[in-house]
C-alpha cells in the first residue's frame, strides 16, 4: 500500500509499520479487541472432566532469524470456492505438515509473515464483503461447507488444533478503520463457522490484518481484497500437554 502510494496514485497517509520479527502484531480498536477477546480468544476448552491447554505463550522462545526458515513463496495458498470438489483439497492443504524445524509463539505466528506463510492459506473466495462492511449473507456462510466440516471433524478428532482466521481490507478509507474492519470480518466468518458447522470457538484466533496483504495490488475499490483467509496452525505452535 505505501509503494502504490510513493507512485503518486494517492496521496500519502500514515499506515501501520511491520512488526520486527520478534514483536507481536500490533492489536486492533480497543472495541474489536475486546470483542474479540470475549467471543473467540479462550485459551482452553473444557472437554468432558479434563481442560486441554490450546495455547502456552508464558515461556521464552528463540527470536524468529527470516532468513533460516524454509522458503515459500508469500501468499501462496488454497483458493476455496466453495463447490463440491474443494473438500479433497482442502484436507490436502490443512494437513500439510509445516517444514520448519522448530516451534513458534502465537505473537510470532500473527506477527511475522514468513512464519504465516509456512502454514498453507485457504482463501475463501466465496466470501467477500461489502465496501466498509464486515457482513456476510446466510448464502455465502453456506458455502463455507467443506471448510466447516473438516475443521470440526479435525477439532473433534485433536482438541488441541488451532485455526487463524484472517481478515483483510482494500486500501479504500483510513489505516485504522480498515484495520478495526478486518478484526470484525475475520470474527464474522469464524462466528458463522461456529454456529453454522458447530466449530468451537476456542480453537479459533482471529486477526485482522487491514490493508497491509493487499491481494490485487490497487488503492481503488476491489472486492477480491475484502477477504477472509483460514490457516490451521497447529503445527506451528508450541502446543502443551493436557493438564
Amino acid at each position: 500500500v505505501a509503494a502504490l502510494r510513493a507512485q503518486g496514485v494517492q496521496a500519502a497517509r500514515p499506515i501501520r509499520s511491520r512488526c520486527a520479527a520478534t514483536s507481536s502484531w500490533p492489536s486492533a480498536s480497543p472495541v474489536a479487541s475486546m470483542r474479540a477477546e470475549r467471543a473467540l480468544k479462550s485459551r482452553a476448552s473444557r472437554l468432558s472432566d479434563t481442560r486441554t491447554l490450546l495455547i502456552d505463550d508464558t515461556a521464552a522462545l528463540t527470536p524468529v532469524q527470516v532468513s533460516q526458515l524454509p522458503q515459500v513463496r508469500p501468499g501462496a495458498g488454497l483458493v476455496l470456492g466453495g463447490t463440491s470438489a474443494d473438500a479433497a483439497a482442502l484436507a490436502r492443504a490443512l494437513e500439510t505438515q509445516s517444514a520448519a524445524d522448530r516451534g513458534f509463539s502465537l505473537a510470532q505466528v500473527r506477527g511475522v509473515r514468513a512464519v504465516r506463510d509456512l502454514a498453507p492459506a485457504i482463501n475463501l473466495e466465496s466470501v467477500t464483503f461489502a465496501s466498509g462492511s464486515a457482513a456476510i449473507t446466510p448464502d455465502q456462510a453456506n458455502r463455507l461447507l467443506a471448510l466447516g466440516r473438516f475443521m470440526a471433524d479435525a477439532i473433534a478428532r485433536n482438541p488441541r488444533e488451532v485455526f487463524l482466521v484472517e481478515g483483510h481490507t482494500d486500501a479504500v478509507g483510513s489505516a485504522s478503520f480498515n484495520l478495526a474492519l478486518s478484526d470484525r470480518r475475520a470474527e464474522s466468518v469464524a462466528l458463522a463457522l461456529t454456529d453454522y458447522f458447530g466449530v468451537p470457538p476456542q480453537n479459533m484466533i482471529i486477526q485482522g490484518y487491514g490493508e497491509e496483504f493487499l491481494a490485487v495490488p490497487t488503492l481503488e475499490n476491489e472486492r477480491l481484497n475484502r477477504r477472509v483467509a483460514v490457516r490451521r496452525i497447529t503445527d506451528l505452535l508450541r502446543v502443551a500437554a493436557a493438564d
